[in-house]
This record gives C-alpha cells, structure tokens and sequence, in this order.
C-alpha cells in the first residue's frame, strides 16, 4: 500500500512486488516537489530558485502569499492550462504503466481524476466513495481533499486540486456502508495524525472518517497526505488508524497483511 507518490515511478514499479494485490491511496502527481526544487511540474518551467521561494512561503505560515506568487508565475506562460494537463498526462503515462494486477485506487488532492479514466484497464480500479472485496474484506476508498468549512474553490485557478466540501465529502464516505479496511487520502480528524512537524502546520482531517471509524469499527484505517506527521499510528477504539507514509521519499510501501 502506497500513498503520496508523487511521481516516484521506480520505487512504484517494485511496490506490488509478492503482494497480492496493490492499494494506492493518492497524490500521483509531482507538481512541487519540496525535496528537490528542480523538479516537479513547477520546478522544470519556473527553476529552482521559484520553488525555493514558493516553499518558503508557504512553510512560513504565509499560504495565501505562496499562492498568489505562483499565479503570478503562470500568468507570464501563454496556455498554462495545457501546459500542466500535458505534464500531468505524461506523467499519468508513466505511473499507470507500472501498476501490477490488480490494484485498486483513490485519487488524492495533488491528482486530477477526469484524466484517471483513460489509464484504466484490465486489473486496475479506480475507486472514489465505493468498495470493493479484496482477500475476502470489504475495503472502501475516499479519494480527494477537504476544502475548510465554508471554503469556497479557488476562481479559475491553473491546476485545480481535487477538493470537496465538507458535506460533499461525507456523501462519498455515507456511500461505502460497512467496511473492514478503510481506505482515504486524507487522514480522520485526529490531530496527532494531522500536524506536519516538517511544514509546522495541521492539515484538514475528515470529520466524517473519524465518525465512521467510531461508529463502525472497521479493522483498520489507512491514508496518507500528512508527508511528516506528529504520529503515523493512533488507535481509536478497535481501530488501528495508520498513515502508510510518504512513498515519492521512502519508496517503500506500507504492509498490511489479513
């Protein structure tokens, strides 16, 4: 199980290796990548010293100055739009190349699921607010990233992330029923699970995952998006919630065996 890949196809290409099945739980896409600012999306148009900066920013409580210098960066590309959905194409080129038979997987808030459809093929599910059995467990998947309570998307932006309202949100994770694994991008709202000690900041937990976990008591809850978080295991009630780490920097991917 992987999640937070950003773009890491080699260690991806070994991820399934005498598994039985592989689970990949979001953010496939490189876009700004923090550990080598020459990279990513925005490190090959706009170099390093842009990412450094945009960084910076947001690491130092600024995230609004961070967002605004970087549409100020792609205002000076014409047809910046395609420009990314073509790097992102590539990309996606790549990454689903790799996947063994079968995974399954849920789209993160660094992923643009309308292109997700034109990689599928035999052996390979996408799954978003839906379940499906593996190794005789009900496994359900939420894909995507929560926008904060009364948050509102961004006005045409040039990369849109994969964003839901609150009570959007809650629909997918209604959705599933019962599930013995289950499976998000983002983590249940825990805060030890949410505070990055790297960026030094909490990210937007679900509300509505810590409410099933409670509720329902699946075997195990599992995600990613916090890249250095306080605590990558709490117990809550039964349930063993588990972030299965940040995979584009540690390519090793997280065991879960039933």
């Amino acid at each position: 199980m992987v999640s937070d890949v950003h773009g890491n196809v080699d260690a991806l290409a070994r991820a399934g290796s005498g598994a039985d099945a592989l689970l990949v739980l979001g953010d496939l896409i490189d876009f700004v990548d923090y550990h080598d600012h020459s990279a990513g999306i925005l490190g090959s148009v706009f170099g390093s010293a842009a990412v450094h900066r945009f960084a910076q920013l947001r690491s130092g409580g600024a995230p609004d100055e961070a967002y605004a210098f970087v549409r100020e960066l792609w205002s000076r590309v014409p047809d910046s739009r395609d420009m990314i959905r073509e790097a992102v194409i590539e990309q996606y080129e790549r990454l689903f190349a790799v996947l063994p038979s079968p995974t399954y997987a849920t789209p993160g808030n660094v992923d643009l699921p309308e292109l997700w459809p034109r990689f599928m093929r035999a052996g390979v599910y996408v799954l978003d607010g839906q379940t499906a059995e593996i190794g005789g467990l009900r496994c359900g998947f939420v894909g995507g990233g929560l926008l904060p309570d009364g948050g509102i998307p961004q006005r045409d932006p040039v990369f849109r992330s994969y964003l839901r309202t609150p009570a959007q949100y809650a629909v997918a994770v209604s959705a599933l029923g019962r599930v013995d694994l289950l499976c998000s991008h983002i983590p249940p709202a825990v805060p030890e699970l949410l505070y990055d000690v790297q960026a030094r900041r909490s990210e937007i937990g679900s509300e509505q995952l810590l409410a099933v976990i409670r509720q329902d008591r699946p075997r195990i809850a599992l995600f990613g998006h916090v890249h250095q978080p306080l605590a990558r295991r709490v117990r809550v009630g039964r349930t063993e919630c588990v972030n299965v780490g940040h995979f584009q920097r540690t390519g090793t991917p997280h065991v879960v065996r039933w």
